[in-house]
């Protein structure tokens, strides 16, 4: 019998353990907003220096461009002269930060299917 309530100690600790595992978890992913709703690109990639989405649906004409607040962008270059970008990117709702980016694709999340 004291086997057995050690049994159920040690399930109990792995259970808790996991579960809060899973909340910390769940709670990184929390920064990362939705991806665009579009029907233009099946798959994005989450930028998390730029705090951005980028299409990465290669059958999309938008593949490789940066999404932000509904419009596409050919390249970084055209993202940072928006002025929407930039006042995103200095409000307290900016999602993105970190080392600098090194070009598409780095410091990023992959979304889609």
């Amino acid at each position: 019998m004291k086997t057995l309530g050690k049994t159920r100690k040690v399930m109990a600790g792995i259970t808790t353990a996991l579960t809060f595992g899973l909340v910390g978890c769940s709670s990184q992913s929390a920064d990362v907003p939705s991806p665009p709703n579009d029907p233009n690109c099946d798959d994005w990639e989450w930028d998390t220096d730029d705090g951005i989405w980028a299409c990465e649906d290669s059958s999309s004409r938008h593949y490789g461009h940066y999404y932000h607040g509904g419009y596409y962008y050919g390249s970084k270059s055209a993202l940072l002269k928006s002025d929407s970008y930039k006042s995103y990117k200095n409000s307290t709702s900016f999602k993105g930060g970190g080392k600098t980016s090194s070009g598409f694709g780095s410091g990023s999340k992959s979304i889609g299917g």
